[in-house]
């Protein structure tokens, strides 16, 4: 069953199982979704526009957390380097582990009512990008170590709720989606990273995941696969309520029953996302990531949102939209398989048009350039506040 557990872990796995449900799709199969690929061009050129106004010159960075702390064009990073400057080049790395970890962890939807008031720039920020700036502020604060500019196992097990609602601004009139979820998940990652000496050290912290890491760089290069199977392998047991085979937490794993055999779906979206988080720290190092585009695209409601705004994809019944469904649901393990499949396609179509490579518009790219702010320009066009087109009831752990 352990052999199981890996090939769940796989990117491959991934796109082989949402292939299985979008041949399905494909043959009008699915209960609750039908797809129309003769959207595609149409969806291409939408989110090259976006591209285009986003990097003219098409210079785009990866899709990661790092992108969020820039928002504002405030050199919020750069004023971290200045204050980890006096550290070896190693131990920068490692404070930005400590840092973008526990963020991309709290990155789970936060509401369309909650908002961040950043003190620094008396600024207010939402959503993706409030959690970014108000995780940011909090490690630089002290919130998850009693060192400075750390994160370890014993800041992160004495995390509670009413921590990160103080952390976060959180009142009765500035909600945020799964708070208790988000405490729990931080209280997880600290006991979960003591149990792996072998990657977070014996004096356990995030960032000491970067000495595993190197330890399997090959001649200065690293496979983004080794990243995301460090990430799955050391951190798998954070994920609460979850899916497990021999007692070996599944992740974002889930059923569906048109599947044959074992009926599982993996998508890993939040360890994919944390993955792409973690390469651009390993870069400064002068590490050379290769197999980017073995890596999947993330199943979220912004890129799965784009598909079906865009009509890609169709709710068989319109009427279920209204509905919350939770993240088992079989309507939702459709809408983010066949999600995993278009990001492909679209990927593909977009570099057809521009006359670009993978090497040179990977995936993660096209996510950033790309289809997740693609996604929240079609929503904030078609609803209030940018909600997604299907409602998620999410406990802060998904999305």
């Amino acid at each position: 069953m352990t052999n199981l557990v890996d090939y769940l872990r796989s990117p491959k796995t991934i796109r082989d199982r949402c292939n299985q449900l979008f041949e399905l799709a494909q043959a009008d199969k699915l209960a609750y979704f039908r797809l129309d690929l003769t959207q595609l061009d149409s969806v291409a050129d939408y989110v090259i526009a976006v591209i285009h106004e986003q990097y003219p010159d098409l210079n785009v960075p990866f899709h990661s957390r790092w992108r969020h702390f820039e928002v504002g064009n405030i050199p919020r990073v750069e004023q971290l380097e200045q204050a980890l400057k006096a550290l070896s080049p190693i131990d920068q790395a490692k404070a930005k582990f400590d840092l973008v970890i526990p963020s991309v962890l709290l990155d789970a939807g936060a509401g369309d009512r909650w908002q961040y008031h950043e003190a620094s720039t008396d600024q207010i920020w939402t959503r993706s990008e409030g959690l970014a700036i108000a995780s940011f502020d909090a490690f630089c604060q002290g919130a998850f170590s009693k060192h400075s500019y750390q994160t370890d196992a014993e800041g992160l097990k004495q995390i509670t709720p009413e921590a990160i609602a103080t952390f976060f601004q959180v009142t009765p009139n500035n909600p945020l989606v799964g708070l208790e979820g988000r405490s729990h998940l931080l209280q997880k990652l600290g006991h979960t990273i003591e149990r792996s000496p072998d990657l977070f050290g014996d004096a356990p912290r995030p960032g000491n995941l970067i000495d595993h890491l190197i330890r399997h760089a090959d001649q200065g290069k690293l496979s983004a696969i080794v990243v995301l199977d460090a990430v799955l392998k050391g951190l798998g047991e954070i994920w609460s309520g979850r899916l497990s085979i021999d007692n070996i937490n599944l992740g974002d794993v889930w059923h569906h029953s048109a599947l044959p055999g074992d009926q599982l779906v993996p998508f890993h979206k939040l360890s994919q996302w944390l993955t792409y988080s973690l390469l651009e720290p390993l870069q400064d190092l002068g590490l050379t990531i290769t197999d980017l585009d073995q890596m999947t695209g993330l199943p979220e409601y912004r890129n799965g949102g784009l598909c079906l705004d865009l009509g890609l994809l169709q709710l068989k019944d319109p009427q279920l939209a209204g509905i919350p469904h939770p993240p088992d649901s079989e309507l939702i393990v459709e809408w983010r398989s066949l999600t995993v499949c278009l990001l492909d396609r679209i990927a593909a179509t977009i570099r057809t048009k521009l006359d670009l490579t993978s090497d040179s518009l990977p995936l993660v790219k096209v996510l950033q350039g790309g289809t997740w702010t693609a996604g929240r320009k079609i929503a904030a066009s078609l609803r209030p506040s940018g909600t997604p087109p299907i409602q998620i009831s999410s406990d802060g752990t998904v999305f």
